[in-house]
């Protein structure tokens, strides 16, 4: 059973979740960090141990700026890099005692934001939102099975290709 969506609502939603992401961003930043830094560094503190491969799938980044990320990270000792133990040609990416702390204060900061802003808005609403929350979940986690890249590739080059 497909249900209509009303195209106006969902634009409104994407805004919605947009500007959300970008405020929480503002309010909670760290000096001295950009975004992508700071998301690299919660995915290895989240995970305790990660591929450079996966890493750069879960983060969307091509495998010459997340070296250049993890490299940033590792020289301000956030994280360190090192052979995986069962192969040795593979490179993981775990984070150090300063990585971990640093990610549970922006955390425990962003969610600090969240509770400010929900108990500021008027009644009813937040308990609107948190039960919108399965929802929401099913959305990213759909969203994010989505990026994951294809592991095979496909045999059949699109038309006007060059092989």
């Amino acid at each position: 059973m497909t249900q209509e969506l009303d195209i106006d609502e969902v634009a409104r939603l994407r805004i919605a979740l947009a500007r959300i992401s970008r405020a929480v961003d503002r309010m909670s930043a760290e000096a001295g960090f950009t975004r992508t830094q700071l998301s690299v560094l919660g995915t290895v503190a989240r995970l305790k141990s990660v591929g450079m491969g996966e890493l750069a799938d879960i983060e969307g980044l091509n495998p010459t700026m997340l070296s250049r990320v993890v490299g940033q990270l590792e020289e301000a000792g956030l994280i360190s890099r090192g052979s995986d133990e069962t192969d040795r040609r593979s490179v993981r990416v775990r984070p150090t005692a300063a990585g971990r702390s640093l990610h549970l204060k922006l955390r425990k900061r962003r969610t600090d934001v969240f509770v400010r802003q929900l108990a500021a808005l008027p009644a009813g609403q937040a308990g609107a939102l948190l039960g919108a929350l399965p929802a929401l979940e099913a959305l990213a986690d759909q969203m994010h099975a989505g990026l994951r890249p294809q592991r095979l590739a496909d045999p059949t080059p699109p038309l006007g290709a060059v092989r």
